[in-house]
């Protein structure tokens, strides 16, 4: 388990462990790699880090990250004690580049899938960016392209009897947003491919 500053992964919070157990334990979309990730180190008291990758016919085609937060006396700005920041970015088709309204439904890719997985939150916040590039000279045989980056960040809603949130389908909810960036059609439902994070790759141990 990933923590920060101080503290060790056995001095982290019962709920904190349950919420990382949460993660561990979601399953994802056949498409998406996930692997542990170096947490921040001056968000929070406690943090832990995944790393998304979606792939398919061996092409990357978008890619992100989520960080749980956790504060055992709570945080004023997120309302609550723990706090899901993602961040997802991906190259858009040229149809989907110009669309006007890309902001608003990209943010909407968002919360359907948060809704879709049940996935209860409050006081979220974000952006939505877009960046074009257009080459010239010797590099005038590429086509342009264009990129969209989403941060975001969300409360977690408590499950009821005091059992935390629910961080297993806020993940499940951020590969769909991935996925939805990088044009795949909406899953149906867990997919004969799909896996938990016991096929989360973690990081190599460091040396003490």
């Amino acid at each position: 388990m990933a923590a920060v500053h101080e503290h060790s992964a056995d001095e982290a919070p019962f709920s904190f462990r349950r919420a990382v157990d949460g993660l561990r334990a979601a399953r994802v979309r056949a498409e998406v790699r996930i692997e542990e990730a170096a947490a921040p180190r001056r968000l929070a008291a406690y943090a832990y880090a995944l790393e998304a990758t979606v792939l398919a016919d061996g092409e990357e085609l978008a890619d992100g990250r989520l960080v749980l937060l956790h504060e055992p006396e709570g945080h004023d700005a997120w309302h609550g004690e723990f706090r899901v920041v993602t961040l997802t970015r991906a190259e858009l088709e040229p149809e989907m580049a110009g669309d006007p309204l890309l902001p608003e439904v990209s943010w909407s890719w968002l919360t359907g899938a948060l809704a879709a997985h049940g996935a209860g939150y409050h006081d979220p916040s974000g952006t939505v960016s877009r960046a074009s590039s257009h080459h010239f000279g010797a590099l005038a045989d590429r086509r342009d392209d264009t990129q969209i980056e989403i941060r975001a960040s969300w409360t977690p809603s408590e499950r009821p009897g005091g059992a935390g949130p629910d961080t297993a389908a806020h993940l499940a909810a951020f590969c769909d947003l991935l996925c939805a960036c990088a044009g795949l059609p909406p899953s149906e439902g867990p997919e004969p491919g799909a896996r938990g994070i016991t096929g989360v790759l973690p990081l190599p141990k460091r040396r003490s």
